[in-house]
């Protein structure tokens, strides 16, 4: 018998009361884990798919583009522009070069930036591409980028001098124009990729006093972002379910754990308290038959009418509990023999029997008739199961001097209302959840010890659903409690 004090001892330890904290920040730690991992898949898949995503309508694109500056650059007229600014500084542009390279950075950041303003005052990309769209009967929800990528000089053949390239700031020219891609002409596309260069080139000659300049063009849909998010969907939605399965399947786990460990709990109290309620009736028993066994007690009929009654009320309290022990795996597979009463009459002989085992104590038990009609249907061993472990429970759960009970009939449409109130010490709402649970035994009484075995309001609620009844309970913590049973005709 020592190993189930001990098994009881050791549910109660810290060491599964801190378990669960462990378990709570271990879940929260995996989930943050889970979720960052999947964050970071999907971060990833978005930039591959950013990365790869590529319109059909590029390679059409870029055959018109380049057919339109066949003996062009950058734009249709662009040449022409390129031409004045380059051709007609070349020679000064080579004197500062050789001679002064300051004044070289300068020349060349001014010449750019001339012919940067005019190319984009000259821009007509937003014509051409729309005569593109309408010729091949494209999309037309395109944004254009047409960005400069580099401009170089060469004063000697095949020997070219950068006067600009993307990759730095020039102080001189407009930075309106100057962007991390390049030089911007026009357009209103904002992110640009290798997958949406719709075309690019680099044109130079092999001839002294030339210059080079190498240009693209971008083309891509507007809300990119927007449709590469759509095409993930799928995923996303697979993701988001993963986690989700995973975290509703660790919420069910660990609430069916805690249920088990709940149970277990009160099975361990349980079998402490049937250990210590079986002790107590077999020690008087023991006590009773050495006292018995003394040669004076056998001689004196006096002495020993005694001490056998003392044996019989023993006998019978461990008859009751081996038979509640018993009724446990038998409770929900009640087996009614309903017959119609007085509701009143029955009351009467109930209360009248439990006034007998109070006689003495300070508790006053009242009965109060208020219902018109009382004839019910009703199985009369299991109503007065009912009320008496109500009537128990009414009495261990009051710290009051002198304890009351008040049992109160009433009519409604339905049928009969019974009210069982008491001035005990009330129930907390989370007792209040668990008052009807097999084993449960609120500590919240007058000393901080429960008698009993946890089983009388379990046998009520049994009882109650089996004769399809309604039972609801009313308590305010230190004002007492009150069980309302509704028995409909």
């Amino acid at each position: 018998m020592v190993y189930f004090p001990l098994l009881a001892q050791l549910l109660k330890s810290p060491i599964v009361k801190y378990s669960i904290t462990a378990h709570k920040i271990t879940a929260i730690l995996s989930f943050l884990v889970l979720s960052s991992v999947q964050f970071f898949l999907l971060y990833n898949t978005y930039e591959l798919k950013n990365e790869h995503y590529y319109l059909s309508e590029l390679n059409i694109i870029n055959t018109e583009y380049f057919k339109s500056i066949r003996n062009d650059k950058v734009m249709p007229g662009g040449q022409r522009i390129l031409d004045h600014f380059m051709v007609q500084n070349m020679r000064q542009l080579e004197e500062t070069y050789l001679h002064d390279p300051r004044e070289f950075s300068i020349l060349s950041q001014k010449v750019c930036d001339s012919a940067f303003r005019e190319l984009r005052e000259a821009n007509n990309m937003d014509s051409l591409l729309n005569v593109i769209i309408k010729r091949h009967n494209l999309y037309r929800g395109l944004d254009y980028a047409i960005l400069i990528l580099s401009v170089e000089v060469s004063f000697q053949h095949d020997k070219f001098v950068p006067l600009y390239t993307k990759n730095e700031h020039y102080d001189l020219i407009d930075p309106t124009l100057q962007t991390k891609d390049g030089i911007h002409l026009g357009g209103t596309l904002q992110g640009i990729y290798p997958s949406n260069r719709a075309g690019g080139l680099t044109v130079n000659a092999s001839v002294d006093y030339s210059y080079g300049i190498t240009f693209a063009l971008h083309v891509d849909i507007r809300n990119r972002k927007i449709t590469i998010l759509k095409l993930m969907m799928p995923t996303f939605l697979l993701s988001l379910l993963s986690v989700s399965s995973v975290v509703l399947l660790f919420f069910i786990t660990f609430r069916n754990w805690l249920k088990q460990k709940k149970l277990s709990e009160m099975k361990s109290d349980f079998i402490n308290s049937i250990t210590h309620e079986f002790h107590t009736p077999l020690a008087a028993i023991i006590v009773a038959n050495k006292t018995m066994q003394n040669e004076k007690i056998i001689t004196s009929k006096e002495s020993l009418i005694p001490l056998t009654e003392v044996v019989q009320r023993q006998a019978d309290r461990l008859k009751i509990l081996i038979s509640q022990v018993l009724q446990i795996t038998t409770m929900n597979k009640i087996s009614l023999q309903k017959d119609d009463h007085s509701l009143h009459h029955l009351l009467d002989e109930i209360l009248l029997d439990y006034r007998l085992k109070l006689a003495g104590a300070n508790v006053t038990l009242m009965l109060h008739k208020e219902a018109a009609r009382d004839k019910v249907l009703l199985d009369r061993f299991w109503f007065t199961t009912i009320l008496l472990n109500i009537f128990d429970n009414a009495l261990k759960y009051n710290s009051s001097p002198f304890k009351e009970i008040a049992v109160t009939t009433v009519n409604d449409k339905k049928g009969v209302i019974i009210t069982i109130s008491d001035n005990g010490i009330g129930m907390t709402t989370e007792i209040q959840k668990h008052i009807f649970d097999k084993f449960y035994r609120s500590m919240n009484n007058s000393n901080g010890q429960v008698k009993g075995l946890g089983l009388g309001l379990f046998y009520v609620k049994q009882a109650i659903e089996a004769h399809n009844w309604k039972i609801d309970i009313e308590s305010v913590e230190g004002e007492g409690s009150t069980f309302i049973i509704s028995i409909p005709f």
